[in-house]
């Protein structure tokens, strides 16, 4: 298993921990790209753009035909001058301004130095404009474009002081029911899984024949993760998620036990588990 797999496996989990657990996390404006910016914008002609510009409410992901793309995570946001003004996480803090012209769209990446009143300063101006359709070209990012609005519903559901486990797992089926029964499938879970590793590829700024190894890659390893969640947590075998099997012990701490007996050496406990662990082996043909 690739370590890519396994971070991949271990944020699927980590979208079901207790919100508690990440109390120090920083919260983002509730919306720093307006409402009517967001979606897909493209330049050039809508047979053949040579780049993609997709926001979402707290995101953007540019994308250069045959080049390297970039990911904008915006943590702050400000009005200057009839631009709105986004800034993202990273280091030195990079910054993407919109602007609406009409029913085109302006943006400029300003210099990390450039101060705010000389904004955007030397950085060139770009227009974009809708396609009717998504054009053929860009079609197949169309699952990591998806993860990044998906993945912001998950932070706000699944963020400090945001709402209870339950509400995390109802986001996390919310965002990847595609069938509409309210349920996750493996091939629902492998989508989440393949959006994922798209966006890290993208915010890696790997090259653009690195970036396809990658999907090949994140297809596979979203499929072998998708199976391996199913197995975990598939309590009623139906070979689907319910809310409920998403928050079992995860909802109520509710340890029980019995008055009776008295304490054994752990040990003794991690003896048992491994007979236990060789009688199912047994069961299942397993060496």
């Amino acid at each position: 298993m690739t370590a890519r797999l396994r971070i991949l496996i271990l944020a699927g989990f980590a979208l079901l921990a207790a919100p508690a657990a990440r109390a120090q996390a920083p919260q983002a404006p509730e919306a720093p790209v307006p409402q009517p910016l967001r979606g897909a914008w493209f330049q050039g002609e809508c047979t053949a753009p040579a780049a993609m510009l997709a926001l979402s409410a707290r995101g953007a992901a540019r994308l250069p035909a045959g080049e390297t793309g970039r990911l904008f995570r915006f943590t702050a946001a400000q009005s200057l001058n009839g631009w709105t003004v986004a800034t993202a996480r990273g280091a030195e803090a990079p910054r993407l301004m919109l602007r609406p012209a009409g029913e085109t769209l302006e943006t400029a990446e300003p210099a990390n130095k450039t101060r705010d009143d000389r904004l955007p300063g030397d950085a060139p101006v770009t227009r974009w404009h809708r396609c009717p359709a998504v054009p053929l070209a860009f079609a197949a990012q169309g699952e990591g474009i998806t993860f990044l609005g998906a993945l912001e519903v998950l932070e706000a559901a699944c963020g400090p002081a945001t709402g209870s486990v339950t509400d995390c797992a109802a986001a996390l089926i919310r965002v990847g029911d595609v069938s509409g029964d309210n349920l996750l499938g493996t091939a629902e879970l492998a989508r989440l899984f393949r959006g994922a590793a798209w966006l890290l590829s993208l915010h890696s700024e790997v090259s653009p024949e690195l970036s396809g190894l990658t999907g090949t890659a994140g297809a596979l390893g979203g499929v072998a993760a998708a199976r391996l969640m199913m197995e975990s947590l598939d309590y009623d075998g139906d070979g689907r998620l319910s809310t409920r099997e998403l928050t079992q012990d995860r909802t109520v701490f509710a340890p029980g036990g019995e008055a009776r007996g008295r304490p054994l050496a752990l040990e003794r406990l991690s003896e048992g588990a491994a007979l236990l662990r060789g009688i199912i082996e047994g069961l299942l043909g397993s060496e």
